[in-house]
C-alpha cells in the first residue's frame, strides 16, 4: 500500500475518510489466521512481500493474492505449481506465468516506486548461467530484479567445460553493476568469472548434476570455499534471493 498516495487522494478529495481509515485498518500486516500479509515490507524494503507458494494449497495463494491485490501494486509469486498457475490465471486476467522460473507477476501499477527509478537509472545486472539446464534458476532471478525496476542482461551456457566461451564474453563483465552467476555439477563457474572482474558476484548453486553433486551441495560448498574475493552465496536453487540481493546492490 503507498500511504503517501493514499494521504494524497484524501486530501485532494479522491477518497473519503472512512475509505482511508478500512485501508488503514490492515497496517501493519493483515491477519488471515493461516497468513499475515506483511503490507509495511514496501515501506522497508523498496518492494512488497512477495508469495512462496511452496506447500501452500491453491485455495490459500488465492485468498492471499486477492487481499493483497486490493493493497498492493505489484505482485510477485514464486515456486507456483501448474494447478495452481491455472486458477491464479482464471481469477486473475492480467497474470503473467513465467513456468521456467515457476514464478507468476500480477501488475496492478505499471509506474516505478522511486526505489524502482532509482535501480532503474543506476545500471544492469547481468546474468549467467553455466549450462542450459541451469536456466529455469536464472529466470527467477530475472523476473524478481526485472520486477524491481532493473535492466537485465541473460548470456545462458558459458560453463567452464568451454573456457572459451567465457573468454568470448569477458568484455560483457565490467557493462553490469552486479553479476548474477548460476551454476550446478561443481559450480566452479563463479569463481572464474570473479577472477576476470571487478563487478561483485552472486553466486546461484543450482541441485542440477549427477550423484556425487548431492542435490546442490557440492556447488554450495564450492563457492563459499571460492578463493576469489567478492563473492556472495545465496541457497541452492535460490534464484529469488539472487534477483533480489542483486537489485539492492544495483540501487
Amino acid at each position: 500500500m503507498d500511504i503517501q498516495q493514499l494521504l494524497q487522494d484524501f486530501k485532494s478529495g479522491k477518497i473519503a475518510e472512512k475509505s482511508v481509515l478500512n485501508k488503514l485498518r490492515n497496517l501493519p500486516f493483515q491477519d488471515l489466521d493461516f497468513a499475515k500479509i506483511d503490507y509495511h515490507r514496501h515501506l522497508r524494503k523498496g518492494f512488497g512481500e512477495v508469495v512462496f507458494c511452496q506447500n501452500k494449497t491453491t485455495e490459500q495463494i488465492l485468498k492471499i493474492v486477492s487481499h493483497m491485490s486490493k493493497n498492493s501494486s505489484n505482485i510477485l509469486l514464486t515456486r507456483v505449481k501448474e494447478d495452481a498457475a491455472k486458477a491464479i490465471i482464471k481469477k486473475f486476467k492480467k497474470a503473467e506465468h513465467n513456468k521456467l522460473a515457476r514464478t507468476m507477476v500480477i501488475r496492478n501499477k505499471k509506474e516505478l516506486s522511486k526505489t524502482q527509478k532509482v535501480a532503474k537509472k543506476k545500471g544492469k545486472i547481468l546474468i549467467l548461467t553455466a549450462g542450459t539446464s541451469d536456466i529455469p534458476v536464472a529466470e527467477e532471478a530475472k523476473v524478481t530484479a526485472e520486477l524491481m525496476g532493473n535492466s537485465v542482461e541473460v548470456i545462458h551456457d558459458i560453463g567452464i567445460a568451454g573456457i572459451h566461451r567465457i573468454l568470448k564474453n569477458i568484455d560483457k563483465f565490467e557493462e553490469p553493476n552486479v553479476i548474477i552467476a548460476v551454476a550446478g555439477m561443481e559450480g566452479a563457474m563463479p569463481s572464474v568469472i570473479c577472477g576476470l572482474t571487478s563487478k561483485p558476484i552472486i553466486a546461484v548453486p543450482t541441485s542440477v548434476g549427477y550423484g556425487s553433486n548431492f542435490q546442490g551441495l557440492s556447488a554450495l560448498l564450492t563457492m563459499l570455499n571460492s578463493c576469489c574475493p567478492g563473492i556472495a552465496v545465496v541457497n541452492i536453487d535460490n534464484g529469488f534471493g539472487a534477483g533480489y540481493f542483486a537489485s539492492l546492490i544495483n540501487k
